[in-house]
């Protein structure tokens, strides 16, 4: 019996060669920038600095600033395009229409820059040298002239991260997630001769009923091409799974999951479904956007934390959370990538991501693999969370669900009143009625802020009444 592996191989490759026939197979052409090569950073590069604990500079990324006006609208709910007045009095430029606002610091608690590497100086020196050099490089699409030595070499070393053969960057998570799905859905026209393909010969996509918005777009969008039947399990509901697997009977299998859901902070089920992979032949594909860089001993994310890499067969991630820079990428084969190219609409008409994202990205890689204390960190931060806390939770996205909309709001606000920045999450990004805090750790966090934190949550919620995983789980498919 082939593995799932070699026969997904096998129909991709049959995928590829249709497009060939139909000179549609795309190719991506990196154009050298060569005023000063991009290259691997080494040891004795100036430009090139870890550390082995946390610099003043690193605050930056958890400590932040609102106007006033901002503070008072967000007390009250009040609407806001955003248009508040955020010219501070040291920095005012003196200019017509410039006013002068009194600031409140607030500690962030909910963003995703998990290890705080946006304000990493490595990081920024790598910017500013790819832009003084090249500006912000090509203007097109990645299949035109967007494509670089820049780009080619951070998805070297996003594979290597991730022990796939190959990478391939997309605008942002939500583009990549799009441009997969609308591949995957493409074979089966493919090999159907170009034509919608009768029921045995379509798609079977299994989606875990709480996967993010974009893989359930990019479901959609694979839909309205009449290639694909999906199937919604119930939330990390592996028997519900198997059932769905056991009763199909279309040979092309593919299971679509979050590793580490961004709403409710739990794992899928990594282990039972590489078993089932093993039993049903199914392709496997994660969207590891809230574990890359975090989870893992080397931060290649929740698939390394379970010791199941080989098992899945495409990783989906993201340069704009951990890494703290910003982009999407889909790990995969070479196969994959060509037929992702050359179908993924999400991609090919797309601008290319700027040179010196690239550059940032691909300074950022190494500086989370090599700076392991932050991973540390960040779990240290986990450990206390419970132990101040009583609630047991399992990662760095904490998801308080404490009910109705009003007493997530009102939560929000005390918080905010408390010098916090989190941010109450509610319908639809929700269940009505599960509305939520969601609370993300960073390796910059001090065990004094979430001391602080703590005591302000005992203020308006009760620990031992708060749930931290929507047991109602709904389909959002």
């Amino acid at each position: 019996m082939e593995t799932p592996s070699a026969c997904w191989d096998n129909w991709v490759g049959e995928a590829l060669e249709t497009l060939y026939s139909l000179k549609v197979l795309r190719s991506l052409r990196p154009i050298c920038l060569r005023s000063s090569q991009p290259r691997e950073f080494g040891a004795d590069d100036d430009a090139f600095q870890v550390f082995d604990e946390m610099q003043h500079w690193d605050r930056s990324s958890v400590e932040v600033e609102i106007a006033e006006t901002t503070f008072s609208r967000w007390m009250h709910d009040t609407p806001s395009s955003g248009d508040e007045i955020v010219c501070s009095a040291t920095g005012g430029d003196g200019k017509a229409g410039a006013s002068y606002e009194k600031f409140k610091k607030l500690i962030l608690f909910s963003g995703n820059d998990y290890l705080g590497l946006s304000s990493h100086p490595t990081i920024g020196k790598a910017v500013a040298k790819a832009a003084q050099e090249h500006g912000m490089g090509p203007r097109g699409s990645a299949l035109i002239c967007g494509y670089t030595n820049y780009h080619r070499l951070l998805e070297s070393s996003l594979a290597d991260l991730k022990k796939k053969e190959d990478c391939l960057l997309c605008p942002t998570g939500f583009a990549a997630n799009m441009a997969l799905m609308t591949a995957i859905g493409s074979i089966g026209t493919l090999l159907a001769g170009n034509s919608i393909p009768s029921e045995d010969e379509k798609i079977a996509v299994f989606s875990d009923a709480l996967n993010h918005a974009s893989i359930i777009d990019g479901i959609r969008l694979t839909e309205r091409q009449k290639s694909v039947k999906v199937y919604v399990y119930r939330h990390c509901d592996m028997s519900h799974l198997n059932m769905l697997l056991s009763n199909c009977r279309m040979r092309k299998k593919v299971v679509v999951t979050d590793s580490l859901f961004s709403m409710d902070g739990d794992y899928a089920p990594m282990v039972e479904l590489a078993d089932l992979r093993k039993r049903h032949g199914f392709l496997l594909v994660i969207d590891d956007a809230h574990g890359t860089f975090v989870c893992g001993k080397n931060g290649g994310g929740v698939a390394e934390e379970f010791n199941c890499e080989k098992d899945v067969d495409i990783c989906i991630g993201t340069l704009s959370k951990a890494a703290g820079c910003h982009g999407g990428f889909i790990a995969c084969s070479k196969k994959w990538k060509l037929l992702i190219q050359s179908r993924g609409r999400s991609f090919i008409f797309s601008t290319a991501a700027l040179v010196p994202v690239a550059a940032a990205g691909h300074a950022a890689v190494k500086v989370a693999k090599l700076e392991k204390w932050r991973r540390e960190a960040i779990w240290n931060r986990v450990k206390d969370f419970h132990l101040l806390t009583g609630i047991p939770v399992t990662s760095h996205i904490i998801s308080l669900v404490v009910g109705s909309e009003d007493k997530a709001l009102q939560a929000s606000r005390h918080l905010l009143q408390s010098g916090f920045h989190v941010t109450a999450i509610r319908p639809p990004t929700v269940p009505p009625n599960s509305c939520r805090l969601r609370v993300a750790l960073s390796a910059v966090h001090t065990r004094e802020d979430l001391e602080n934190l703590a005591a302000a949550l005992s203020r308006c919620i009760n620990f031992q009444d708060t749930r931290i995983y929507d047991s109602n789980a709904y389909a959002r498919l």
